[in-house]
């Protein structure tokens, strides 16, 4: 298997592993719209009452995310920012008498408190008159970035999405040396010149196996990890007053962990702030609780990589006495990319020396978190596949998560 070699940006962006997702915009005032509807909405009804930024980014953090993204454009045009490039932006609201700036205020809250700074920029744009003439768009395109990458300061992530682009041509070539230029250390999602990829749904799950290298479009191993999207309510991605009953709870939000998280992906979980500008109670409530759960199994670790010794493609440990363990958590040394190609734990829980096999897989990468029946255990070992001498474990931690 050739694979691909990753930028230390990418590795960092691996290890943030879960993140926020806000849908926030002037869809957020208007109940029942839909991508694509056709249906007018006017900026003068962007007002929110409270809008509290900070709120948002210490719910994040104390939730466990790393990083958030938010829609500074969606594909309706309208723009978070008072856009000199289009009238339809906040600036056209009465909300602080027409100077307000919602990306200035996320921003600044993300680095109070120590997120990483996205932002969402549809490419796709339904109110843009331009559309039709592809060089007269992409440099409205460019002109628009340049208002987002410019004067807030470092922006970490740039979320594109691809949707409704259809058969548009955009100058890729031209757009991305412009976005690198203004943002040298940014890390680009799914179009143009990516970073990282789309997993394929926007259901929050990773498939099995998955790889962290693709083939691009001259037949060469790139490294793209994926991110897996998903909404906390059912169906919608802003703020809807008739959808709080399909608020995901702790264990479907633990379940959507391990399907992505646990299988070497990213999470980003989607939360549409209400008319105040909050994040909505019954979010709130069951995005904290996740945070909670999820420190509670994963943060006291009974065994680490410290603990096993190494023979080859084998790491083993002897326990003093027979531990109750449910859980591994695999992490591939990926510096010179993968090269796992499978792996096995297995676990002697007897005086006999007889070993049985807890888990197995194939894909390691950033993460696999192997979940099997709590036992006690006297010995615990992970076998690992490979044909490359560089094949080794950045991390293996046991937990016992089961009270």
């Amino acid at each position: 298997m050739k694979t691909g070699i990753p930028t230390p940006l990418q590795l960092e962006y691996q290890d943030l592993e879960f993140g926020i997702f806000v849908h926030f915009g002037i869809r957020t005032f208007y109940e029942g719209h839909r991508d694509w509807d056709g249906k007018a909405m006017d900026p003068s009804q962007f007002l929110p009452s409270q809008l509290n930024c900070d709120q948002w980014a210490s719910v994040a953090s104390a939730a466990g995310a790393k990083y958030m993204v938010m829609t500074a454009k969606h594909h309706d045009g309208f723009a978070n920012w008072p856009s000199k490039m289009t009238d339809f932006s906040v600036a056209g609201s009465s909300w602080k008498g027409g100077r307000g700036d919602v990306v200035a205020e996320y921003v600044e809250a993300c680095r109070r408190h120590g997120l990483k700074v996205g932002l969402y920029y549809s490419p796709m744009d339904a109110s843009g008159k331009r559309y039709d003439d592809p060089k007269a768009y992409d440099d409205y395109f460019i002109g628009q970035i340049s208002e987002l990458l410019v004067p807030y300061g470092k922006i970490d992530i740039l979320w594109f999405d691809g949707c409704g682009s259809g058969d548009h041509r955009y100058d890729w070539p031209r757009i991305c040396s412009e976005i690198r230029r203004m943002q040298p250390e940014i890390l680009i999602f799914s179009m143009g010149d990516p970073n990282f990829r789309w997993v394929g749904n926007e259901l929050g799950l990773a498939p099995q196996p998955i790889w962290n290298t693709v083939v691009d479009a001259e037949g060469r191993p790139k490294w793209l990890p994926a991110e897996c999207d998903c909404r906390m309510r059912l169906q919608n991605w802003f703020y809807s007053d008739h959808d709080a009953d399909t608020v995901k709870g702790v264990t479907e939000l633990m379940g959507l962990y391990y399907l992505s998280v646990g299988r070497g992906c990213n999470l980003l979980l989607n939360i549409g702030p209400d008319r105040r500008g909050l994040f909505p109670d019954p979010d709130v409530l069951s995005l904290l609780e996740f945070g909670r759960e999820v420190k509670r199994r994963f943060g006291k670790p009974i065994a680490t990589l410290s603990d096993f010794g190494r023979d080859g493609l084998t790491y083993q440990k002897s326990f003093g006495a027979p531990t109750l363990a449910d859980h591994v958590v695999l992490m591939e040394d990926l510096v010179a990319g993968e090269h796992v190609f499978g792996y096995r734990i297995e676990a002697n829980p007897n005086h006999l020396g007889d070993w049985i096999e807890l888990s197995r897989g194939t894909s390691l990468g950033h993460k696999a978190i192997c979940r099997f029946p709590q036992l006690a255990v006297r010995q615990l070992r992970v076998v690992l596949e490979s044909e490359s001498s560089e094949a080794s474990l950045r991390g293996l931690d046991v937990f016992c998560c089961e009270d």
